[in-house]
Order: structure tokens, then C-alpha cells, then sequence
């Protein structure tokens, strides 16, 4: 059994040579800042999802790899975009593409991998692989409601735990969810086990995205590759600060009053974190994490169980899971 950056690591070996072999198709003005941004990817952990659940019902890890090259590929064409959307001009502590080549050229640039990555999995035309791309059509949709959603949520003056939900599992959580399960896709698995490691995978998103919004109001810049606090300096209507919004309390009056205002100084952005906790914001998320990590366990308990999916899979899908959330809560 491997820990969670030698199962990362493992997965990259597969991986990242197929994105390069992707990337080194598409023409030199996408191809530059393409490779450029994929100079500075994150750990690599939806694709690493795929390749395990390859793994997991008894296929060999490079079953899962077209899907992963594809996931990747629709995750950093979200990332491009998103950066765009919300001005970010750093990344991962580096400059961001728009930023550095242009808004047009990120723009471009993103819709290329997202066509690359329907290119790159259905460059064999295998009922696995089409029903494959079925679902990451699903999941894309999906995401991109969420991202719609996302961003609706700033012009407007309340918004429930419940909707704040639905946007994260969209934007979030589909793209997660369908990496959970698209090796297993690829391997021909029964439905009984897709269905499954769909389950943990979503779950696994409204933990995920739960500990990032929490990483985006008290984490260490070294960690996020963003300014600290950045998301409340955003007005972000994240996970804890919609739970403090809506606690009837004090501090939910104020903090209301502080997300009205047009820009936040440093001290505002302070003042506004001490608001989230006052209001139950950073107690209520974690446990929120807590409650979607241990389902997500519970369905991969339950795969194990009933033999749909290998021991040793399930395992190191839950190894993955702890990493990938760091435990943060």
C-alpha cells in the first residue's frame, strides 16, 4: 500500500507524458501558453481518480489514462477561464494566462483543451469510451451551471446553505464525481460499481470544496497560491460565509454589511474573517466536510463489501481522499 504523493506521482507518470502528446497537437499560438499553464499544475488529483478506479475493478492503471488526459484537460480549461472571471492575474504563484498572454488569448486557449479533451477520448470510438464521454458531457454541463450559478450569487442580496450546495456540487463535485468513476467506465465495470465510486466521488467534492473555501478564509497563502483571505476579499459567497450569513446572529448583521461594500481594505478582510467564525462559519463547514468525507468512505466501504470493487482499491482510494483533503478539518 502507497501513500497519497506516491499514488499521485504514479498517476503523473501515466498521465502527464499523454497530455504532452495532446498539447504538442494543437497549433503555436494555443499550444505556447497551453504548455505554459500546464507548467504549473496542481497535484494532479482528478486524474489520479480515474487511473484508481481503473485499478480498482481489476483493470491495468493505463485503462483509466485517456479519461484522466480528458479530466485534466476540462479541469485546466476551467481554471483559465475562471481566472479570467474573477481577475486573477496569479496562480499557483505564477502569472496566469490571461495575464500574461492576454483575455482573448485565455479564452481561446481554454475552449481548445476543452475540445481537446473530447478529442483525446474519443479518439477510439470503444462503447466504454463513448459512454465515457457521455458522462464528462454531463459532468462539463454540470460544471458550468455551477460556474454560472457562482457567479449570480454576487448580484444577489441572500443566498441559502442549500443553493450555495447545488453550486458547489455543480462546479465542483461533477467533474470529481465523473473522475471517480471514468476508469472504471473505461474498464467495461457493471453499473453497481460505477455507480458506486460515482457516489464517493461526490461526496469526496462537497468535502473538497468544503476545505478549500475554508483554505480560501484562514489558509497559508504557501499552501492556496493565492493572497490570504483572497476569497473574502472577493466577496465570495463560499461555504462558512453563506452559514454566517444565515445565523440570525450579530455578526451576520455586520458581515452583511461589510460584503455590501464595494472593495475591503486589509483590516475589512479581517474584520470579515472574525465575522465568519463569530457567525458559526468555520465550525459548521468543517463539520460539513467531515459529514461528505465519511460518506464517501461508507460507499467505498459498501463497494468493498460486496466485492464490486477490489480491497486494496477501495483502500487506496480512501488514502487518496485523505491526502487530497489534507485533513483540514
Amino acid at each position: 500500500m502507497t501513500g497519497g504523493p506516491a499514488i499521485l506521482e504514479r498517476a503523473r507518470a501515466l498521465v502527464d507524458p499523454a497530455i504532452a502528446a495532446a498539447l504538442a497537437g494543437l497549433c503555436d499560438e494555443l499550444r505556447v501558453p497551453a504548455e505554459y499553464h500546464f507548467g504549473g499544475r496542481g497535484k494532479g488529483t482528478r486524474p489520479a481518480l480515474s487511473i484508481l478506479s481503473a485499478e480498482a475493478v481489476g483493470a491495468p492503471p493505463e485503462t483509466g489514462v485517456p479519461a484522466a488526459v480528458a479530466i485534466e484537460l476540462i479541469h485546466d480549461f476551467s481554471l483559465i477561464h475562471d481566472d479570467i472571471i474573477d481577475n486573477d492575474a496569479e496562480r499557483r504563484h505564477r502569472t496566469t494566462v490571461w495575464a500574461k498572454f492576454g483575455t482573448g488569448v485565455g479564452v481561446v486557449v481554454g475552449d481548445a483543451l476543452c475540445a481537446l479533451a473530447f478529442e483525446v477520448l474519443l479518439s477510439q470510438s470503444t462503447p466504454q469510451r463513448v459512454r465515457a464521454a457521455k458522462d464528462l458531457t454531463r459532468a462539463v454541463s454540470a460544471m458550468i451551471a455551477g460556474q454560472s450559478m457562482d457567479m449570480a450569487f454576487g448580484e444577489k442580496p441572500a443566498i441559502t446553505l442549500e443553493q450555495c450546495l447545488t453550486m458547489e456540487t455543480g462546479k465542483t463535485g461533477a467533474l470529481l464525481s465523473f473522475a471517480s468513476s471514468a476508469g472504471a467506465i473505461l474498464a467495461g465495470a457493471d453499473d453497481g460499481a460505477i455507480g458506486g465510486l460515482r457516489d464517493y466521488g461526490a461526496h469526496l467534492g462537497i468535502a473538497f470544496q468544503a476545505v478549500d473555501d475554508l483554505l480560501g478564509i484562514w489558509g497559508d497563502p504557501e499552501r492556496t497560491g493565492k493572497p490570504a483571505g483572497a476569497d473574502l476579499r472577493e466577496r465570495k459567497k463560499s461555504v462558512p460565509v453563506v452559514i454566517a450569513l444565515n445565523s440570525g446572529t450579530s455578526a451576520a448583521e455586520e458581515l452583511a454589511e461589510l460584503y455590501g461594500r464595494a472593495d475591503l481594505d486589509a483590516g475589512q478582510v479581517e474584520a470579515a474573517r472574525k465575522l465568519v467564525e463569530a457567525g458559526g462559519g468555520r465550525e459548521q463547514a468543517e463539520a460539513l466536510a467531515r459529514t461528505h468525507y465519511d460518506l464517501a468512505v461508507s460507499a467505498l466501504d459498501s463497494l468493498a463489501e460486496s466485492r464490486q470493487v477490489l480491497a486494496e482499491g477501495a483502500e487506496e482510494l480512501r488514502i487518496l481522499a485523505d491526502f487530497i483533503l489534507g485533513r483540514d478539518f
